[in-house]
Parts: C-alpha cells; structure tokens; sequence
C-alpha cells in the first residue's frame, strides 16, 4: 500500500527512526494507527495531510457511514444505535477524553478517544492543543469543548472529561456525569448542532456503573429538551450489548 508507506515513513522520519515495514495490510494498518497514536502535535507538511486525508476518508468509507436519516427514533428526536461512533454521520459525536484533552497516546488501545482521534487525522489532536494552551490547565470534569471532526463523517467532535468512581459511586459523581451532558448539550446548540451522538461517558476504565450512568444520560436529555424545547436529534450511541439492553429498558419504543 503506497499511501500508507508513505505516511508511516514521514513520521517514522519525524522521529528519527526507520523500520521494515511488512507487506501484510493489517500489520501495516496496525503500525500507521500506532505512529498516530503516539505523535505529539506539531506542524505537518501540506503533502502529509492530504495524503493522510485520502488515506482516512477511504478508510472510513470502508468501514461504513451510517447516516443519522436512516435511523428511526426509540422516541421523540431520540434514537438508540449500537456500533461504532466514528461512523456515524451526525451534527457532532461525543468523545469521552481525559483531563490533558490530546486523545489517547497508548498505541491502538481500544477507548473511543484512541478511535476518534485515529480516524479523523493528526489534525484534531493539533485543535485541542491549541485549546488546553490558551486555557493553560487541564480541563475541568463536567465540561466540554468543541472542534472540526476533520476526516471522520460527523461534523463536530464535542470532548467531554467524565467523572472517575472511586471505590463508590457518590453524588458529586452523578452530579459530575449530569453537567457533561448538559455541557455538551449546550455546546452543541451554540454551535449549531442539528443532531449529537453520546457514547456511554465514563462507563469504561472510568468505573462509572453502567445502569446508573445510562439512567442520568436520559434523564438530562429529557429534561433539557423539555426545558429548552430543543428540537435537536440525540443519539444514544452503545458498543456493548449490555448497554444497549439497558438503554432499551429505560427508552421502549414509541408505539411498542
């Protein structure tokens, strides 16, 4: 694969390094996703991006897009999809980050801030350096920030720092997990946001009890609507089967 080569042999150059690279393609893919991974945010040849960009859109449209008007609502304006957030063509997706907000640098780990970071370019992890830097300290759990979602089919890609349990789930951490919602509710509307997609925050390596976490995200959505009037499309996005039981026990369908 001549794209990939490419991009494998920049940034192994940007760090000095040179490796055999297998002719395999899922080893190649496996290396190309690890040097995403692990690059610090820097300035980047016009050449690289565009070549990354080919690279990442054909990528994506390989794994599949699906697009929110083909999804049928659970609810009024709410819908409920098990698959992977980074195919979901939608207003803005929701990306569970960590305090630092520069994604994941542990080569291809399996959270959804290694994916969304991968697949939509070395762009996004540059945006959100920007950010902290102007901010100048690590983002405050419960809130939000917003960026381009570059190569990925979704517009926005809304970060969010979800609160970690320790030991116990506490108040504070539902309260915590309720203003992430409402954080990323609210920037999306002030950006414009026709249709938001939310992972399961903080139900992961955050400790964060399914059950109880999947019962805040639909009652703050409910309750914003209604209280904003919102006609905003929200997508409850679930990777697990054990969440999406949940989610269809706490929204059954309309006329069901």
């Amino acid at each position: 694969m001549i794209t990939s080569d490419y991009l494998i042999n920049y940034l192994l150059s940007e760090r000095g390094e040179t490796t055999e690279i297998s002719n395999d393609e899922y080893s190649q893919k496996r290396l190309l996703r690890s040097l995403f991974n692990i690059r610090m945010p820097k300035e980047v040849s016009e050449e690289f991006l565009q070549i990354q960009d080919e690279y990442l859109q054909k990528e994506n449209r390989r794994k599949g897009i699906t697009d929110i008007a083909n999804l049928q609502p659970v609810q009024n304006d709410i819908y409920l999809w098990q698959g992977d957030i980074t195919s979901l063509k939608c207003g803005a997706i929701v990306n569970a980050a960590n305090s630092q907000m520069l994604g994941c640098f542990q080569p291809c780990h399996g959270c959804i801030d290694n994916a969304i970071h991968t697949f939509a370019g070395i762009q996004l992890r540059r945006d959100c350096n920007e950010i902290m830097q102007k901010q100048g300290y690590n983002e405050p759990t419960g809130q939000a920030k917003i960026t381009p979602a570059y190569n990925l089919p979704c517009k926005y890609v809304i970060h969010t720092v979800g609160p970690i349990v320790q030991r116990y789930l506490t108040e504070k951490d539902c309260e915590l997990l309720k203003s992430c919602y409402l954080s990323c509710l609210k920037i999306a509307e002030e950006n414009g946001v026709k249709s938001i997609a939310f992972c399961c925050i903080s139900t992961g390596v955050f400790g964060f009890p399914q059950r109880e976490a999947a019962k805040i995200a639909v009652d703050t959505v409910k309750k914003y609507k209604v209280a904003t009037g919102s006609k905003m499309k929200v997508i409850f996005n679930v990777f697990k089967d054990e969440d999406l039981q949940i989610y269809q026990e706490l929204m059954p369908k309309i006329n069901s």
